[in-house]
């Protein structure tokens, strides 16, 4: 085996993708004119190869929900899934050991394979509390057997709104995002390594802390625009940094050896660049994409039901 076969066996994989899909805006621009909201998941999911989940940070969702977005996305589809902000923001990690319970009861697992990391998103005005937040990080499951267990803990409410299946035994992910400048410590650090979590590289445009540490075995970026958060697209230049980041991070491997993967999720939806910007990142990196020369995104949909057939099955769709 040659050397150069053998480092690319050793990278990491690197998922790109979205922070959402339903955004009235993107229609008709990411996605095409007459494409009803339904199926824009499906259309999303096969145009980038990972989507953040972010209603479960506003609400519980239901099993059935969960199963959609799974029957909803190719095999080789990958979720990552924001976390409660009841636990984060509301209990601030007081008394949170049902509510997570409750969270992994609530169908999450229904996801299966396409179960990528959880994000833990914490407030501004949320400090580091060295003791609350260990505490935290001991409750988290690195599996999803552990997840199952846990989920038999749930409130009594769960009962009519819950999944408790898992299929088979995976590893579970979780990364934390924090946006108060207390937490910017080698105490902090050295917590989300001894707990395997990861530590969220967040690019705000310079709102809040900026950290790049590598904790465990993979990163989790979140793009939320360079110079006007939420919405400024990034030009070339700054891909061209993202991507350099991104390829020296896989070569460089994780901090006890082994491979590091990356996700990657843009989060500057307000002026629809967050996917445009996800598939040129891929391109740069040189994974796979859909994005043409003339910038459309070309998707090769599934047939939709018998009486809706009236499109073809190749769907286009850009600025």
């Amino acid at each position: 085996m040659s050397q150069n076969r053998h480092t690319q066996q050793q990278l990491g994989s690197v998922r790109i993708g979205i922070s959402g899909w339903r955004y009235e805006g993107w229609r008709g621009v990411f996605y095409p004119k007459g494409l009803v909201q339904k199926r824009e998941l499906m259309f999303a999911s096969r145009a980038l190869p990972s989507i953040e989940i972010n209603g479960t940070f506003y609400a519980l969702q239901k099993p059935r929900s969960f199963m959609q977005w799974f029957a909803d996305t190719p095999d080789d589809f990958l979720f990552s899934v924001k976390a409660p902000k009841y636990v984060t923001h509301v209990q601030r990690l007081r008394d949170v050991e049902q509510p997570i319970a409750n969270f992994f009861a609530s169908g999450v697992l229904a996801l299966g394979q396409k179960l990528g990391p959880v994000l833990w998103q914490f407030p501004p005005s949320f400090r580091f509390d060295a003791a609350l937040f260990d505490a935290f990080l001991t409750q988290l499951p690195h599996d999803t057997q552990a997840a199952f267990t846990l989920a038999g803990q749930r409130d009594g409410f769960m009962a009519e709104r819950e999944h408790l299946e898992a299929d088979v035994q995976r590893p579970l992910r979780h990364a934390v995002e924090i946006r108060h400048p207390s937490f910017e410590c080698a105490e902090f650090v050295d917590m989300l390594k001894r707990h395997g979590v990861a530590l969220v590289v967040a690019d705000t445009a310079g709102k809040w802390p900026f950290m790049m540490e590598i904790t465990c075995d993979f990163m989790y970026l979140r793009l939320h625009g360079d110079k006007e958060l939420y919405a400024s697209g990034y030009d070339d230049k700054a891909l061209d940094t993202w991507a350099g980041l991104i390829d020296g991070w896989r070569k460089r491997g994780r901090v006890q050896g082994g491979p590091l993967d990356v996700h990657v999720y843009f989060d500057n939806d307000i002026k629809v660049r967050a996917p445009f910007d996800a598939a040129r990142l891929l391109k740069r990196l040189g994974l796979a994409h859909t994005l043409n020369e003339a910038g459309h995104f070309e998707v090769r949909m599934p047939a939709p039901p018998p009486r809706a057939r009236k499109a073809t099955r190749v769907a286009r769709a850009g600025t």
